[in-house]
């Protein structure tokens, strides 16, 4: 599906600007294995935002526990996922953090 060249941009832009303040907080306050563990998580989700038409034309086998992909999903759904999971740590800071004794 074709989407507005702009709408694309502005997800790329945003999810760098996310990934790279994701990447700055855990080489401030936990170091270079944090930054490991922050960079595995962002893949994926990073991914669904960037390539989405392409991950939603996906069908076939996962790699990981070999469940087939019998549809194709359209491309915004992945997108919107991706953002649903680039932003669960900024929505559980925000939720729990208030709550630390």
């Amino acid at each position: 599906m074709n989407r507005p060249k702009a709408a694309m941009n502005w997800n790329r832009l945003l999810s760098v600007l996310v990934v790279a303040t994701y990447i700055v907080f855990a080489a401030i306050h936990g170091g270079a294995e944090m930054v490991f563990e922050v960079v595995l998580f962002l893949i994926l989700p990073f991914a669904c935002i960037w390539f989405s038409d392409a991950m939603g034309a996906y069908t076939g086998f996962l790699p990981l526990g070999n469940y087939p992909v019998t549809q194709q999903s359209p491309g915004i759904v992945v997108r919107i996922m991706g953002w649903v999971v680039l932003l669960m740590p900024v929505v559980f800071v925000l939720t729990f953090w208030p709550y630390e004794a």
